[in-house]
This record gives C-alpha cells, sequence and structure tokens, in this order.
C-alpha cells in the first residue's frame, strides 16, 4: 500500500527529536512525494521512492522524469544518490541548491534486491546476474506507471552511476523491448551512463598509464600495475569471471601500494582510512568482503546509515522491523560476483542501433572507471554510425554563463553523446553540482541551441 505524500520538514521533526541540542534550519516544503514496495520476484522486495518536480513555473507534467540507480551493486538509491548527489535535501538535511528536482521528477530505487530498504527473505533470491536485474526492474516500472499514469506519457530518462551504468544499459534494453511488446506503458526518452562499468577490463587495463600520467606511478610502478591488469585480461578471456574479480582486487591492492593509497573515486584525495592492505587483515574469510568494504562502504558511511536508519526509516514507516538499510548490501554484492566483471559494450550497442538515446558522462578525476577506459570501450562499439561521432570535435560547456572556466566538454551525434566532466571524481554530481545539473537539462532537451543539444 502506497502511503499518502509527505512533506519534506516533517523529516525535520524526526530529526530534532533525535538530535542533541542542534538548531536546525527549517528548509521550505519541498513538495509531494511518495514511496512503496514492490514485490518483484517470491521472497524479493524492491523499494522506490519519487519526489514530484517542484519547478515554481512549471507543473511536474511539463517536466521528465529521471530514474536514478546507484553502483556497488549493494549502493542505495534512496539513500547516497537522494542524499548525496541530486535530491532534494543534503545528508544534513539542508535543501541542496544544485537538486535535480527543479527540472525533473526524481524516482530512486534500491536495486538490486537487498539494496538499501530493499530486501530478500530468502538467500536464494538476491539477483545472481545482469538478466535478473533487469528483469527484477522491469516487475517494478510495470507496476509503477500503471499505478501512476499521470507518468505515463511523460519523458522517461534513467540516469545511473558506477556499477548501476551497467544495470541501467541491460534495463533500458529490457525496457525497450517492454514497450514494443505494449506490457509496459511510459514514453522512454534516453539513459545516461555515468563512470559506468561497461567494460570493467579497459578501466583496469587504463590505471597504470592514467596514473602514469598524472605522476601517480613511477616506471616500476606501471609495470606492477600494467602486469596485474593483463592477468584479469587473460582471466576475461578464458570466460574465468570469477577469477578476474578476485584479479581486480589484487590489482586495486597493486595500485594502493604504489600510489600511497589514491582514492580510486578522486585521484587528488587520499583512499579511506581502512586500506586495501588494512581490509585485507580485517577481512581474511573472502577477498569479496573486501572488496565489498571498499566499493560499497563509502556509499554507507556512518552518518548516512544513522540519518537512513534512524529519522528517514521513522518517517517512511513501511520498513520492516527486521529490515535495517545497507544491511543485506554485502549479499548483493557477493552474489554478482560471477557477473561483476562482464561487459556490456553490445547492450550499448544494442540500444545504439534501436535509436534509443545513449548519454555517457564521465568525471577526470575518477580512477576506479577513468575516462580513459570509458573511451576505449566506446572505440569498441560496432554502431554505424561511430566514425561520424568519433570525427566531430567537442564542445566546451561552462556552468557559469559569467565565468570563462570551462566545467566540462562534449561530443553529441545523432542518439550518443559523450561528456568529460572537469574537476569531478567517480561522484560526478556530488562534486560539480552545477554543471551536471546543465547536463542533464541539456540531455532532457530543456536546454535548446547550446554545445550537446542533440542534432
Amino acid at each position: 500500500m502506497e502511503l499518502a505524500p509527505r512533506p519534506v520538514w516533517q523529516l525535520l521533526l524526526l530529526f530534532l527529536g533525535l538530535s542533541t541540542g542542534a538548531v536546525l534550519n527549517w528548509p521550505e516544503e519541498q513538495g509531494k512525494e511518495v514511496w512503496d514496495y514492490v514485490t518483484v520476484r517470491t521472497d524479493a522486495h524492491m523499494f522506490w521512492w519519487l519526489y514530484y518536480a517542484t519547478n515554481p513555473c512549471k507543473n511536474f507534467t511539463e517536466l521528465p522524469l529521471v530514474m536514478w540507480l546507484q553502483g556497488g551493486p549493494g549502493g542505495s538509491s534512496t539513500g547516497f544518490g537522494n542524499f548525496e548527489e541530486i535530491g532534494p535535501l543534503d545528508s544534513d538535511l539542508k535543501p541542496r541548491r544544485t537538486t535535480w528536482l527543479q527540472s525533473a521528477s526524481l524516482l530512486f530505487v534500491d536495486n538490486p534486491v537487498g539494496t538499501g530498504f530493499s530486501y530478500v527473505n530468502k538467500s536464494n533470491a538476491y539477483a545472481k546476474d545482469l538478466a535478473t536485474v533487469a528483469s527484477d526492474m522491469m516487475v517494478l516500472l510495470k507496476t509503477f506507471f500503471d499505478g501512476h499514469k499521470e507518468f505515463q506519457t511523460i519523458p522517461f530518462y534513467i540516469f545511473s552511476e558506477s556499477y548501476g551504468g551497467k544495470m541501467a544499459a541491460g534495463i533500458a534494453l529490457e525496457l525497450y523491448k517492454a514497450i514494443q511488446q505494449g506490457t509496459i506503458q511510459c514514453n522512454f526518452a534516453g539513459v545516461a551512463l555515468g563512470d559506468s562499468w561497461i567494460s570493467p577490463v579497459d578501466s583496469v587495463l587504463s590505471w597504470g598509464p592514467y596514473l602514469y600520467s598524472m605522476s601517480l606511478l613511477d616506471d616500476q610502478g606501471l609495470a606492477e600495475v600494467s602486469q596485474v591488469a593483463e592477468q584479469v585480461l587473460d582471466a576475461i578471456n578464458k570466460g574465468l569471471y570469477r577469477e578476474a574479480t578476485d584479479l581486480w582486487g589484487k590489482a586495486e591492492m597493486v595500485v594502493e601500494q604504489n600510489t600511497d593509497g589514491v582514492n580510486f573515486y578522486n585521484i587528488l584525495t587520499k583512499s579511506s582510512p581502512m586500506s586495501a592492505v588494512e581490509s585485507s587483515l580485517e577481512f581474511t574469510e573472502s577477498h569479496l568482503v573486501r572488496l565489498f568494504q571498499r566499493h560499497v562502504r563509502h556509499l554507507q558511511q556512518n552518518a548516512l546509515s544513522q540519518l537512513m536508519n534512524g529519522p528517514i526509516r521513522k518517517k517512511l514507516k513501511i520498513i520492516p522491523e527486521d529490515c535495517t538499510w545497507g544491511g543485506q548490501a554485502n549479499n548483493v554484492f557477493v552474489n554478482m560476483e560471477g557477473d561483476f566483471m562482464k561487459p556490456v559494450i553490445s547492450i550499448v550497442d544494442e540500444l545504439l542501433e534501436a535509436g534509443i538515446n545513449v548519454t555517457i558522462y564521465n568525471g577526470q578525476l575518477d580512477l576506479i572507471v577513468d575516462t580513459m577506459g570509458q573511451e576505449a570501450w566506446v572505440r569498441k562499439l560496432k554502431w554505424a554510425e561511430l566514425p561520424k561521432f568519433n570525427q566531430l570535435r567537442w564542445k566546451p560547456l561552462y556552468s557559469d554563463p559569467e565565468s570563462l572556466e570551462t566545467s566540462a566538454f562534449v561530443k553529441s551525434y545523432k542518439n550518443l553523446a559523450f561528456y568529460w566532466i572537469l574537476r569531478a571524481g567517480h561522484m560526478v554530481p556530488s562534486d560539480q553540482g552545477d554543471m551536471t545539473l546543465k547536463m542533464m537539462r541539456l540531455v532532457t532537451q530543456q536546454e535548446e541551441g547550446g554545445p550537446g543539444w542533440r542534432v
């Protein structure tokens, strides 16, 4: 059963009851929001949270609907994407100046099942591959659009980050098929792949050259990183994807040892206190647990976890007593081990051939999914229009029209666009809120005539 809409200011009432005398600034009422669970399979329950657009000059029906998918797998959209990146409030419950809500309604979904407030009742209900992730989402989207017919004709876009991009590609293709078959009624307008795990091996192979070019590896370090990257490539070429996941973790440790702990999510900062070496000593039972601790735990920092399991949980009222936000995330990650290193370049090709708008965007300072690796897999596309896309010169973008400082570059041809976002790491909206808001408006065709406008 869907809850009645609740304004965001009610959240602050709950938070005040938990605070220790802190004085909070009360944001203005942020508008209508609803949330619910969908049982996508037996024992598998997926949580979603919708915010209606709050543009002062336009009704939500005049603006697109954007679904945001987080990475991990096991990272929570309703938590991290919402409160750390693009939602109406930040993790301190203060209004976000660059929220995408001013230009779109936002649908956050905790997927795969077991992520965030989503949960499973039995251990065999976790998704183990992209096909299951996509089919689960089709159940959720059908339920959502059937129950919210006001969104069936509104342009619907899927935006994503990290492993969420890999899932978004698979979901986008299945959604296109479902619309063609008439099983889902919606106006699907495009997919955006942000710092996306589309071709893991291309990322790993580019780590050494990228770090070397940034003076974060010397000759010996470059040789060591390149050697383990070749081992990852060999495992993938042999179809040994679980072994490739293990070697990927080894490659990260080699990188950390040679770079004095570079942060994989922004090379200009140091990694979190628990390095790969430390985590390998603490979590000796499984290399997968070590990998989870690094790549999902940063999406569930203590402050965010306390927020989600405290005032947010009380606000939502429908979270089962035995379900905690992020409590099953480790199992989500572990169950996807065999699928983790598989490339999905062919799926992107299918999307392009079907005429679906595909946008790729990447942060300049990201290492885990560095821009060099993204460019490498784009060159492997078999899309007939790729040569013409490659021949184009990129164009600069400016988040501030009064400033000469370049915020990004963009190249766009027919239904493919690529945005190079400067001074941003892996979590692009967190680092460059103004630029990503502008990019979203360009992708959703709310800004005409500027660079990046589709031709």
